[in-house]
């Protein structure tokens, strides 16, 4: 049994990252307590109890998100704050081939993901399930698996994923682009391309436009009307009826 009296008292910090929780259980959205309630299978109820204080009294200084893991900087009872860490297992390259198969089978899915969201179908592809998806580290010298300065940050990255659920492609090691070039790639046959925006789609030829003189479009009887309106006499508009025949056909090589 741990005696945490021998660490003294936490040591308070200034602008730290606070939880907007204050009492009960955290995260609000599916994606952040599916995550939390996977980390509470996994920890002691002890210092679950005291990871969620450290949380919400903005013990952790600080936090970053980069591939595969969530690394954080917590104030303990220490001068110096703790470096802990909240490692996510990558995706397998056979894992990500069959996420991206879900999402190339879904229409309009790929553009939910692009757009912030993430559609709870993909699910069973991307949350930790199991400690062998999830660890943890800490330069405390509590010896316990997890120990609270690391529910302390578990608790921040729930709440994390509640309003950007993304982050956990990255935590999964697996980029936006990455995705979204495994999406549009070769299929499984290699035979066809996946080209949404028909970029690799070949055109048929232009074709060749014609010229010809414009009376040749025209209704004659409308046009010696036409004329007739604006001529003195019949002859008149024959004459310049002729004259426009022979001016398009000079225009047009005819």
């Amino acid at each position: 049994m741990v005696d945490f009296n021998e660490f003294g008292r936490r040591r308070a910090v200034s602008g730290g990252v606070s939880a907007r929780n204050r009492r009960g259980a955290f995260a609000r959205t599916f994606w952040g307590k599916s995550f939390i309630e996977v980390v509470e299978r996994l920890a002691e109820p002890g210092r679950l109890a005291r990871g969620r204080t450290y949380a919400r009294a903005g013990q952790v200084v600080n936090y970053r998100i980069e591939p595969g893991v969530m690394t954080a900087e917590v104030q303990g009872s220490q001068p110096r704050p703790f470096t802990t860490t909240c490692d996510i297992r990558r995706l397998r390259d056979e894992e990500v081939d069959l996420l991206v198969e879900v999402i190339r089978g879904a229409p309009g899915m790929l553009a939910r993901v692009v757009s912030g969201d993430l559609p709870r179908e993909l699910a069973p592809h991307l949350l930790p399930d199991t400690a062998a998806d999830i660890d943890f580290g800490c330069t405390c010298p509590d010896p316990g698996w997890p120990c609270k300065h690391a529910i302390a940050v578990a608790c921040l990255l729930a709440e994390r994923l509640d309003d950007h659920p993304r982050d956990l492609l990255t935590l999964r090691g697996l980029s936006l682009d990455t995705l979204i070039t495994g999406v549009e790639a070769v299929d499984s046959g290699g035979d066809e391309s996946v080209d949404p925006y028909g970029d690799a789609l070949e055109l048929p030829a232009l074709p060749t436009p014609g010229v010809r003189p414009a009376p040749d479009d025209l209704d004659p009887a409308v046009l010696r009307r036409a004329l007739r309106m604006l001529c003195a006499d019949e002859t008149t508009a024959a004459t310049a009826g002729r004259g426009l025949v022979v001016l398009y056909s000079t225009m047009t090589g005819g």
